[in-house]
């Protein structure tokens, strides 16, 4: 299969491009040499590529900074989606467009809610998550308008080796490095009584390509494992693999505007629709991360 990603280059592109190739796909990626959001650019990289599927993963994808600058979050991720869709439709064997969303759609969700499903209401609680929203949108209408073939998914946290320490859990395994060559005492830490639902990037580039071949169009999919896990937790863990005695301190300073307390999904659609299933357990994850940093 020729397939095309969005955003190659960045964390989740360099692991699904290693999957679909030893699944013996050819591959083509762009990713910031190539504004999104201009449609001349993608048009004529989407042509040249002629792909059979494209993986739309382009998106400024931080929550935090979302908040700095939303009127970029919002041109990137949201007409950037409608111009790859547009690029797609001018290919004459239009391909399977795959665009990635954020279980951050749903919100500030109560316990009584979970575990989420993808009818579950959305409040979009930060300017990341209202731009993967109104990208959906504008998937699904592209469905609705034109009969052409997307799928939405909303993946939860994924983590794995070569995240960004903009991502909490990168970001907790590297100054947990830092502290213990420099011979400190204690670790500066933002919220831990969150809950999140992680999934390891691996598993997740895998569901990707399964909903390609295997999922409905005009479908909307939660890629997650279904478990929730406290950050306090992934901290602990992270201290116990380095064996490393810290005092966690709280600075204010790396706290969110706003955080969404818990997220955890149902990933039974995604199940049904494919067999898939998160297979790497939490703590090889993030035996792996830890080691990342360790040996950078």
């Amino acid at each position: 299969m020729r397939a095309l990603i969005t955003g190659g280059k960045g964390f989740v592109g360099h692991w699904l491009a290693a999957h679909l190739k030893d699944q013996g796909d050819e591959v083509s990626v762009i990713d910031i040499e190539t504004d999104v959001a201009d449609g001349s650019a993608v048009r004529q990289v989407v042509g040249d590529a002629a792909p059979e599927a494209i993986y739309h993963l382009a998106a400024m994808t931080h929550v935090g900074e979302s908040w700095e600058n939303p009127t970029q979050v919002l041109r990137v991720n949201v007409l950037g989606t409608a111009e790859v869709l547009a690029a797609a439709r001018t290919v004459a064997q239009p391909p399977t467009v795959l665009v990635v969303s954020s279980a951050e759609v749903y919100g500030v969700v109560s316990p009584e809610q979970l575990p989420l499903g993808e009818d579950a209401p959305t409040a979009p609680a930060t300017p990341y998550a209202a731009s993967k929203l109104a990208a959906e949108a504008v998937a699904l209408q592209a469905w609705r308008g034109y009969g052409q073939p997307v799928i939405v998914v909303r993946p939860f946290n994924h983590i794995g080796p070569g995240q960004s320490p903009n991502f909490a859990v990168p970001a907790l395994a590297k100054r947990i490095v830092e502290a213990c060559r420099g011979g400190a005492d204690s670790l500066r830490v933002g919220t831990l009584t969150t809950r999140r639902d992680f999934t390891d990037v691996r598993d997740v580039v895998e569901a990707y390509r399964l909903l390609i071949q295997k999922g409905v169009p005009g479908t909307t999919y939660n890629v997650c494992s279904g478990r929730d896990v406290a950050i306090s937790e992934v901290a602990d863990r992270l201290l116990a693999l380095a064996h490393a005695n810290l005092t966690l301190v709280r600075d204010p300073d790396l706290v969110r505007p706003v955080d969404v307390p818990v997220l955890r999904g149902a990933p039974d659609l995604l199940h049904d629709a494919t067999g898939w299933e998160a297979s790497i357990p939490l703590a090889t994850t993030l035996a792996d991360v830890l080691s990342s940093w360790e040996t950078d």
